[in-house]
């Protein structure tokens, strides 16, 4: 029997070399020493004084060949990559929880440790574990490993075994994981019960707040790194989804997926769900109390109104149906997410709630027309008129941000200061009205991306200062030109042809697809709705502007197409629903791309002015939805819109008539242009807003009237 079961233990070794030879380079796949470690951005790890000549410095490196290179090294456990200067690697006998070197931000420098030095939990058998508990499960205190006391044994100390000090280990790979003889005699050795790393950290709901460190999926391949494109492309960058904590080559759920998944290091194999526990309570967080029913925060994820149709009045798709589209949010699947009935929900972080239709032609459609939360905070003050000689002492903005002081330039240079104007009474941080802007007391914000802001103030009851006063002479400058090749066509959003606004731009999310319109106002500037957007503070890593082709998808052929990252969204005064978003680069101004001109300031348009509206959004079936339509309609007094309305249209908006058979703007044309013609030159009039219902027989179109906020739109130009 003895004889037999050593033969078989040669045997099953054998047959494992033989698989080793030959599918280790195909299970390893196309595998980063990078994967070994966890990546600390804008960190180094600085060793002290005494320490310092034990720092090994690797000029020139990239950063996979310090990697390996650490990798390699058993007295390697860190390395910090520096890019500034000159690209330097810098290799280190620690980690950062060791009394011999401290953490520091360095925006030149990322720092790289071992997994295995500061993984709280095991991964398998847990053979690779170097972390420092030194205790067993019953508290017992670990043997040092070079001692032979209490407890002798055959163990030695080394760099390849890793047996250090008395911290637990588990040299001979024994199921029970790590493990330590221990400082009591009646007790020779016990486990120390670490985790692993699947059960460290559960999961609730679908698991999209996991943060914990299980790197291989539920069939034990290796994850590849989120921050690298090899051996799988993909839209999952870090720099572009910043909140979802895509680190190193942990498991995640970026996309709302059943359960946390990565991209694998296998070229055969794209991506597999991980293996991770799942919590047996919900956490309070969850609970109803941060649930809206007739607003929605941020991106709606929480909405849980009854609203079940899209803006365009289409109804939706019940969520437990699979008719007409098949789909893989059912209710059973997303315990957390409120799939109930046909209502509006954002089950998958989108950019407002939304639903499948009931008609197959169109799969999905966002209901904008659910309005925001404000989200501004309460005034704690009021102001006269304009609020130019309001003196008092709130120095807070209307997001709840303290005010920069007038008379120092951090984080912002002030061109609006006490030298400049020094009978404002701009002292220290209070909110003043030096411009006289009509939309009330401002401040420079001690936000670094928000230059200035208007304050938490409000105009005092019982006042109203008209900002709308007609003008008859208009005069413009270099703006509003473009070829007239498809002049003179009536052209329909709903219901359309191709046309020509060269002004329009596509504004474009983090996966490339179109999601609302804007109008290039100037060669770095687009407006456009809040609407469009879950927050005035939202990251626009990976966000575009795309002008220059009347194409929604157009090919990289595409000789006009230009598209330009977005670096900063401005939001407008609180009634006004606008944002100003700043391009990375100027756009250049050609044939195909123009700016649109401002109107001046408290312009009224007249009646009966004819005026288009443009965008690549929704036709319901009646156009071709791939390419830019527009739609042409005359503008209606407002006292006359004010009719169909019922007295709800406001000073700051405008309206044009509706069209036989309901023209207007629809599901994605949001925040695009209501451009008139005056002169020769066409003038941005008005910015697309969501209504109740798109393209509605007979219901005028309403549109934020931009002359209301010129004056603000230039401050955020000239101040930026």
């Amino acid at each position: 029997m003895g004889q037999d079961k050593t033969n078989k233990i040669r045997m099953k070794s054998f047959l494992l070399c033989v698989v080793l030879v030959l599918y280790g380079p195909l299970a390893t796949g196309h595998r980063s020493h990078l994967n070994d470690f966890q990546r600390s951005e804008g960190r180094e790890l600085v060793p002290n004084e005494w320490h310092k000549d034990r720092m090994q410095l690797l000029p020139g490196l990239t950063l996979e060949e310090c990697a390996k290179r650490c990798s390699q090294n058993l007295e390697c456990r860190a390395f910090n990559y520096e890019t500034r200067p000159s690209v330097t690697c810098k290799q280190l006998p620690w980690v950062r929880d060791e009394n011999t070197a401290d953490v520091k931000r360095n925006v030149n420098c990322d720092l790289y440790e071992k997994k295995d030095y500061v993984r709280r939990c095991i991964v398998g058998d847990g053979k690779t574990y170097r972390g420092k508990v030194s205790q067993t499960q019953s508290g017992l205190t670990c043997q040092q490993w070079w001692s032979k006391f209490p407890h002798d044994h055959r163990w030695t100390p080394s760099a390849e075994n890793g047996l250090e000090l008395n911290y637990c280990r588990n040299p001979d790979g024994d199921a029970i994981g790590p493990w330590c003889y221990t400082t009591e005699p009646e007790r020779r050795f016990e486990t120390c019960n670490i985790p692993r790393c699947e059960d460290e950290v559960c999961i609730t709901c679908n698991g999209e707040d996991y943060r914990g460190q299980v790197d291989h999926t539920e069939t034990g391949l290796e994850c590849q790194r989120w921050d690298q494109q090899y051996p799988h492309q993909h839209i999952y960058q870090p720099e572009k989804y910043p909140d979802k904590s895509l680190d190193d080559n942990y498991c995640r759920n970026p996309d709302a997926s059943p359960v946390p998944w990565c991209y694998t290091t296998d070229p055969k194999v794209e991506r597999q769900n991980c293996k991770i526990r799942k919590c047996e309570k919900v956490p309070l967080k969850n609970s109803r109390s941060s649930y809206t029913t007739h607003c929605f925060r941020g991106r709606g994820e929480d909405y849980r109104g009854k609203i079940n149709e899209t803006t365009s009045g289409v109804p939706c798709q019940r969520w437990d149906a699979q008719s007409p589209h098949q789909h893989p949010f059912v209710p059973q699947t997303y315990e957390c997410k409120g799939l109930e009935e046909n209502y509006c929900r954002n089950p998958d972080g989108s950019e407002a709630p939304w639903c499948f239709t009931s008609l197959s032609e169109m799969r999905t459609a966002l209901c904008l027309q659910i309005k925001r939360c404000p989200d501004d905070i309460e005034a704690e003050d009021c102001y006269h008129e304009n609020g130019k000689n309001y003196h008092g002492m709130v120095r807070k903005t209307r997001k709840g941000i303290i005010c920069q002081k007038w008379n120092v330039n951090t984080p912002h240079k002030t061109k609006i200061n006490p030298t400049t104007y020094p009978g404002a009474n701009l002292t220290e941080n209070y909110c003043r009205n030096p411009d006289a802007d009509l939309h009330g007391p401002w401040c420079y914000t001690t936000d670094p991306k928000t230059e200035f802001d208007y304050c938490a103030i409000k105009q005092c009851a019982g006042e109203f200062v008209s900002i709308i006063t007609p003008i008859k002479k208009v005069e413009f400058n270099e703006c509003g030109k473009r070829e007239e090749r498809m002049s003179h066509s009536r052209l329909r959003i709903v219901g359309g042809t191709p046309g020509n606004s060269p002004w329009t731009v596509s504004l474009r999310d983090r996966r490339g697809n179109h999601f609302c319109g804007g109008s290039l106002v100037s060669s770095k500037w687009v407006i456009s709705t809040k609407q469009c957007f879950s927050s005035c503070y939202v990251d626009l890593a990976g966000y575009t502007a795309m002008m220059g082709t009347l194409y929604k998808n157009p090919q990289d052929g595409d000789p006009g197409r230009q598209s330009i990252r977005l670096t900063k969204i401005v939001c407008g005064p609180s009634e006004s629903h606008l944002v100003m978003l700043q391009l990375e680069t100027p756009v250049e101004i050609n044939e195909r791309v123009s700016q649109i001109c401002l109107p001046p300031e408290h312009y009224i348009v007249p009646a009966g002015t004819i005026c288009e509206i443009a965008g690549w959004g929704e036709t319901k079936g009646t156009a071709d939805e791939a390419v830019l339509n527009v739609a042409q309609m005359p503008v209606l007094e407002n006292a006359d819109c004010n009719k169909y309305f019922r007295g709800r249209v406001k000073e700051n908006e405008m309206c044009t008539n509706p069209f036989h058979g309901g023209v207007g703007a629809c599901e994605r044309d949001y925040g695009g242009p209501l451009a008139c013609q005056n002169s020769d030159c066409w003038v941005l009039e008005g910015v697309i807003i969501p209504m109740r219902r798109c393209g509605h027989p007979g219901q005028p179109n309403i549109f934020i009237r931009v002359s209301v906020y010129v004056d603000w739109i230039k401050k955020v130009m000239e101040l930026a």
